[in-house]
């Protein structure tokens, strides 16, 4: 297992939509033990691949952080059947460094998608769960929960940032 580097905003790749996932086996289970181990590293509690500039389909979650390899839950390619009801809660991002929001979001989802080993997979699921496989699933799609404030927020996120970006450059 390696710790990878996790892209940070505004980096292009995080904009790019990713492949699905059609091979399943070593190498993809290799990426997962790898995800995982850098998402506790940072920490935090789901990982897309696009955020370690890998473009598949594909994210890994520990909504309990407990990392136990077993327990890390994986999800590929994606989709959603099911998103009911909206609630708001505040979100951050390993890619987003620093700054957190509310964010609105659907209070009940179903996905479907596979698993590590290419089965079927089904998740029906409310409250975190639900909004943690949202905010991966975006990723998946090159959108950052920071595309989801209103115009407003964002633009606040975006003096913050470029603040920020020329204090590190002193």
């Amino acid at each position: 297992m390696a710790i990878r580097k996790v892209l940070t905003y505004p980096d292009p790749f995080l904009r790019q939509p990713a492949a699905p996932v059609t091979a399943f086996g070593e190498a993809l289970d290799e990426l997962i033990a790898d995800m995982a181990e850098t998402m506790w590293d940072e920490p935090g509690i789901g990982l897309a691949a696009t955020q370690v500039g890998v473009g598949l389909q594909l994210f890994v979650y520990d909504l309990e952080v407990s990392r136990e390899p077993d327990k890390v839950r994986v999800v590929c390619n994606p989709v959603f059947t099911v998103m009911e009801g909206e609630e708001s809660d505040e979100e951050g991002c390993l890619s987003v460094p620093g700054f957190t929001a509310e964010v609105r979001r659907a209070a009940r989802v179903v996905l479907e998608g596979n698993d590590r080993h290419g089965e079927p997979l089904t998740l029906d699921v409310s409250g975190l769960h639900a909004r943690v496989l949202q905010h991966e699933t975006d990723h998946l799609n090159g959108i950052l929960f920071i595309d989801r404030l209103s115009p407003l927020k964002r633009n606040i996120f975006k003096r913050r940032h470029k603040k920020a970006l020329a204090r590190a450059e002193d």
